[in-house]
């Protein structure tokens, strides 16, 4: 099943689970519609034809959705009952930390292991590096920018861009390094805007004749960012929230190794035994974390990073 948010390469995940548990004698089934799905009995059996043709797609064909009935013991209960039907002992879910939680407490009632495998284009689960979908979204980031610099050139204008991540600045702070972007604004760095302002134009000075700027959303700083390069900068500037267009797109190469890689270390993690196993990719590493430790850590962002995006913000 996938929850949450959904991101490319949550489909390559999909068929590539299915896949190799069929190999290992499982019989796989598909939950449509996340939690609401297993709620509402939306589950079938994962034959071929329903996973064909889904490799290059990005989302979830098998859909998304919260689910607050899912909190009552009531509806968890239900869930259960849809899978006892099928004989369904184990699962797999696809997506965030909200998602994990949810099935640990559906492990904790019912006692049905899972294995879950990280499907965020924000990149913020604690104890991996990478998330499914993160490098599709980073190259649709970088599609945009690169068309809104052309704009900047012709024009000599100041562009903000507001990207997505939550609360987590990774996003922002890659596309910022890899589109040569002037200003970065992240939550996990102070920023100058004085300091800021005397680099640019000195910068102004010697020719710099456009400035494009990447904010993360969780600054909720797109909009004074703008109005300040209006203002002290005397530029034309404008702002552009990229959005949803962040979630789509046919997941990358990186994304549909990258989902195989997972899918096959959580059925692994299955048959191993193991009960509340998260997929994680670590220092070049894949390896597992019982969700506790995943969802009671904080999220960091690589140190080197952080050291390289400082001189954008001040």
């Amino acid at each position: 099943m996938t929850s949450g948010g959904d991101s490319a390469g949550m489909n390559p995940a999909i068929k590539c689970c299915v896949e190799f548990a069929r190999k290992q004698g499982f019989i796989p089934y598909l939950v449509y519609d996340g939690l609401r799905g297993l709620i509402d009995d939306q589950i079938f059996e994962a034959d071929r034809e329903r996973c064909s043709g889904i490799l290059h797609r990005g989302g979830t064909f098998l859909r998304s959705s919260r689910s607050k009935r899912f909190f009552d013991i009531q509806f968890r209960q239900q869930a259960y009952e849809n899978l006892q039907r099928r004989g369904i002992g184990q699962m797999i879910v696809i997506g965030g930390d909200g998602s994990f939680n949810a099935l640990n407490q559906f492990y904790s009632d019912f006692g049905v292991p899972f294995a879950g495998i990280p499907a965020t284009i924000d990149n913020d689960i604690a104890g991996t590096d990478y998330c499914l979908g993160v490098d599709t979204a980073l190259n649709m980031i970088r599609q945009s920018v690169d068309s809104i610099r052309d704009t900047a050139t012709s024009f000599s204008r100041a562009f903000v861009i507001e990207v997505m991540g939550r609360h987590c600045g990774y996003l922002a702070m890659v596309s910022a390094l890899s589109s040569g972007a002037e200003i970065c604004l992240i939550p996990e760095l102070p920023y100058d805007l004085d300091k800021i302002g005397a680099r640019l134009m000195e910068e102004k000075k010697h020719g710099r004749s456009y400035v494009l700027a990447i904010v993360a959303e969780g600054t909720r700083m797109s909009e004074p960012l703008t109005r300040w390069l209006t203002d002290s900068m005397n530029m034309d500037a404008r702002l552009t929230v990229l959005g949803h267009v962040q979630r789509g797109g046919s997941p990358t190469v990186h994304d549909r190794i990258m989902a195989y890689k997972f899918s096959v270390g959580a059925v692994t993690a299955l048959l191993e035994g193991q009960t509340n196993a998260i997929m994680t990719y670590k220092d070049g590493t894949f390896g597992t974390l019982p969700i506790d430790q995943v969802t009671s850590s904080r999220y960091r962002i690589d140190p080197d990073l952080l050291k390289l995006c400082s001189p954008l913000a001040c």
